[in-house]
């Protein structure tokens, strides 16, 4: 089975207070390293007095750039952590930036590896998830005498009808899962016992609220 993709719902922003240090994180949705840079530019000149703007993030549907940045704090302590609470989200397409404002009290590395990762799993969370899936159109050219038959069904399947045709037939437009259309053809196929013409028409990438187990 496909590892589903996820990003997070929203942009957003969060902030913690540890030890006195301000840990703001901002993350957002990127589609392009130009965009990522584009975001870490404006945290930078939004918080350009901060004593630390550390940033980590995953683009592409197999993460195929990574990167992070400690920006002055321990080597390791703060854009590592960063990446790897991305990645223990499962997420893609995703910039965090984590803004920190010293108060004084040192943490340690340890300390600072905690507060960066904390940081951004709780802005995630603040952000919510969704999942992304590739769906196509099926249009379905039906006789009227099995236009309700065919509704139920749909109906059944929880497949969502963009559009209903009428003329000499009806064309029903449903979307359905790229993963799922086979099974679909198959079985609208031996359900009205191969009375429907069906044909595949473009797809679109739809989001649904993701909910971790």
């Amino acid at each position: 089975m496909t590892a589903p993709f996820l990003t997070i719902a929203q942009d957003t922003t969060n902030e913690i207070i540890i030890k006195k240090s301000r840990f703001i994180c901002s993350l957002f949705r990127v589609e392009s390293e130009e965009q990522a840079q584009a975001a870490i530019t404006k945290i930078n000149k939004l918080h350009r007095k901060a004593t630390h703007n550390c940033f980590a993030y995953l683009i592409g549907d197999h993460d195929q750039i990574q990167r992070e940045s400690d920006n002055g704090e321990p080597s390791g302590t703060a854009g590592v952590p960063m990446l790897e609470a991305l990645k223990a989200n499962q997420l893609h397409n995703v910039l965090a930036v984590v803004t920190r404002y010293f108060g004084g009290i040192k943490l340690g590395a340890g300390g600072l590896i905690r507060a960066y990762s904390n940081s951004v799993s709780q802005a995630i969370e603040q952000a919510g998830l969704v999942e992304r899936v590739e769906q196509a159109i099926l249009k379905i050219d039906v006789a009227y005498s099995l236009h309700d038959s065919l509704l139920y069904y749909l109906k059944q399947a929880n497949l969502e009808i963009a559009e209903e045709e009428y003329g000499a037939s009806v064309i029903v437009s449903v979307y359905v899962d790229e993963s799922q259309i086979e099974e679909q053809l198959n079985q609208l196929t031996e359900r009205f016992n191969g009375q429907l013409t069906i044909k595949k028409g473009p797809t679109r990438i739809h989001e649904l609220p993701y909910q971790k187990h």
